[in-house]
């Protein structure tokens, strides 16, 4: 028993293939959240920074979500010179998590409910309610006027990324080199 617990735990962990595939979201993330975005502001931002995160969440589990999440923030800052904001760390590691956890309770479900429950979890506790306790904190500003205008904008973008990762899921091909523990859905 502990030799089989010990083979998964190098296969999802130790593979060279989703670290790899991993290293692939940090970058796509650093990309589409630090030099694609659009800016309204210092603390609105319309980016698909997340999408990456949670692709990886969904992929490979909410520990390796998690680590996309907090690699990209910070290499993300570090490369463009923005401080280090350890709340909003924590909530990419947050977003890659729940992208994680939710897809695997929700996995039964219709593939457009799964993910669309999927990236309401995750913009809605990690973007709108973590990342903005870290930007009202970090900017002296008010906490709910700024939440309301968080929500407005995760909103918008998460619509946005659930179809774009509903269109990629419904791929068969990505679906199964992204999706290893889905295989029943890819037949």
């Amino acid at each position: 028993m502990k030799k089989e617990k010990s083979k998964n735990q190098i296969r999802i962990f130790g593979s060279l293939r989703v670290m790899v595939l991993c290293s692939v979201f940090v970058a796509i993330s650093i990309v589409c959240g630090k030099y694609l975005a659009i800016r309204g502001g210092d603390v609105l931002r319309f980016s698909f920074e997340n999408l990456p995160i949670i692709l990886a969440g969904m992929a490979f589990g909410p520990v390796a979500g998690a680590a996309v999440g907090v690699v990209a923030d910070l290499i993300g800052c570090i490369l463009v010179g923005y401080a280090i904001n350890p709340i909003i760390t924590l909530a990419g590691a947050l977003i890659g998590a729940i992208g994680g956890i939710m897809f695997r309770v929700c996995r039964k479900l219709p593939w457009w409910l799964c993910v669309t429950l999927t990236v309401t979890a995750c913009h809605t506790i990690g973007s709108v309610v973590v990342k903005t306790i870290g930007l009202a904190a970090f900017y002296s500003m008010p906490i709910w006027e700024l939440m309301l205008w968080r929500l407005l904008n995760y909103v918008i973008i998460g619509v946005i990324e659930g179809v774009l990762i509903y269109i990629l899921l419904k791929n068969k091909a990505l679906r199964k080199q992204l999706l290893m523990y889905r295989e029943e859905d890819v037949k």
